[in-house]
């Protein structure tokens, strides 16, 4: 297995779990740690037995955003600067080489399994932008989420502009962008960013028990497909999602999970589904 420098990356039955590991930074976001992070998430797509990852930050925070030398060094530039790191050479998600996901952090949206960020204090800058990606967001009580863009005279960058509105709304994402002030944990939730509202220090535990529990209901074929399904008819007009899903439907109908799910549940047994492979 790599060994990573800044982050960690662990696998608990089905729940995989990638940390952000520069605490005294609070976890601010190396060049590195993006290469890593995009690595560990190849694994996680390799791993037949991994139904999906957690993804956080070590210490009292999720992310504080781009760590301030690579920003120092992109503000002298003028630009973002491009690195490589050949030792984690990864490709992960985007089978079918899907445009939109080419990039980071929009490459999350396509990944065949889930990702939930567990927001464990402030949530920043970049780090916001990847949380946002992710396909689900647990927060803890003392979780913080700050854009961060305007007060450094940028834009919403690397897509948030596409997918923040998608999930409080233009309004309140126009308020987290503009303001950037610090949207607290339960203001944040009651606007559609969290799915759930954790007490202090559960977030992590409660997003790899939501994973184990759908690992153990649902057809990892369904979850990669549902996936699949519900970003790429964001995209769509109504009849194309329609006849789409109508064809991937007569497909689902004729697999060996959809007779498993009926067996399982006529024969009141946990289900054996059908594992994801590469």
């Amino acid at each position: 297995m790599t060994t990573y420098e800044h982050i960690t990356y662990k696998i608990d039955g089905p729940a995989a779990t990638i940390t952000m590991n520069r605490p005294d930074t609070l976890n601010a976001m190396t060049s590195l740690m993006q290469a890593e992070i995009r690595h560990a998430l190849d694994a996680s797509e390799r791993n037949e037995d991994v139904i999906g990852t957690v993804f956080t930050g070590s210490g009292r925070g999720f992310c504080s955003g781009v760590d301030m030398n690579d920003l120092g060094e992109m503000s002298a530039a003028g630009k973002t600067l491009g690195k490589s790191f050949e030792h984690l050479a990864a490709d992960p998600g985007n089978p079918d080489q899907d445009p939109n996901y080419m990039f980071s952090p929009a490459y999350l949206l396509g990944l065949r399994k889930p990702i939930i960020a567990a927001i464990n204090g402030a949530c920043a800058g970049l780090g916001f932008s990847y949380a946002s990606f992710c396909d689900m967001r647990f927060l803890d009580q003392n979780a913080k989420i700050v854009s961060s863009f305007s007060p450094r005279g940028l834009i919403a960058e690397h897509g948030t502009s596409w997918m923040l509105p998608r999930i409080v709304g233009p309004s309140n994402a126009l308020d987290i962008c503009w303001s950037s002030r610090k949207v607290l944990a339960e203001e944040a939730y009651r606007m559609g960013y969290g799915n759930r509202l954790c007490d202090a220090g559960e977030s992590v535990t409660e997003a790899q028990e939501y994973l184990k529990m759908i690992a153990g209901t649902s057809a990892p074929l369904s979850i990669m497909m549902m996936k699949k399904q519900i970003y790429k008819h964001l995209m769509s007009d109504l009849v194309d999602s329609m006849n789409e899903d109508n064809e991937w439907m007569a497909a689902s109908l004729a697999n060996d999970d959809f007779k498993e799910g009926v067996a399982s549940f006529v024969e009141k047994r946990p289900p054996n589904f059908t594992k994801v492979k590469v």
